[in-house]
């Protein structure tokens, strides 16, 4: 028995699919000040899904906005545009590309590469498949949620800012979730 008969997906469609802004959330948490965690969440972004004959045949491009980014306070994301983080005047887009997709545990993983500020590296993606089904408008929607860890630093983001009680103002591990709804193209 194969990993995908072990799975069935009620309502799956093979196609391809365009992610709906208005209805997805592509955000991040980090630890900050060694005791709470910063959210944010990036506002522009865009990326096509394709669906395969088989769950394990699908693939997934998308492009974020760094200049975008959204945690609640203006002071904040400006210093994060800068050249101390993002460098969002210069490095304009993050990218993801699928390479693979493969079962786990028997959970989904999307295997692809993250490219920030022209550092690619691999990074899977925990999925969780929402599900498929009509909308109100006569179109066929998908569901999709992923989580994902990074160290910042690996990607070129080293803004460091020491605490004296040894810590760091802003940790290097960040929290990474999508909240995906895509609308079938074709």
């Amino acid at each position: 028995m194969t990993a995908e008969a072990v799975f069935s997906i009620p309502g799956y469609v093979a196609g391809t699919w365009d992610i709906d802004p208005v209805h997805s959330e592509i955000g991040f948490s980090v630890r900050h000040m060694m005791v709470s965690k910063v959210r944010g969440r990036f506002t522009k972004f865009s990326g096509q899904l394709v669906t395969g004959t088989t769950p394990t045949d699908s693939s997934v491009t998308a492009e974020i906005d760094l200049a975008s980014i959204d945690t609640g306070n203006d002071q904040r994301d400006a210093h994060i545009r800068s050249a101390d983080f993002f460098e969002a005047d210069k490095y304009t887009l993050m990218t993801y590309r699928s390479t693979g997709m493969r079962v786990e545990d028997g959970e989904y993983v999307v295997d692809g590469d993250l490219t920030i500020k022209d550092v690619t590296k691999g990074v899977p993606l925990k999925l969780e498949l929402g599900g498929f089904g009509p909308d109100a408008y006569g179109g066929i929607r998908a569901g999709f949620s992923a989580t994902a860890e990074i160290n910042r630093k690996e990607f070129g983001v080293n803004f460091d800012a020491p605490m004296a009680n040894g810590g760091a103002v802003v940790a290097d591990k960040v929290s990474i979730y999508l909240e995906i709804e895509a609308v079938l193209a074709s």
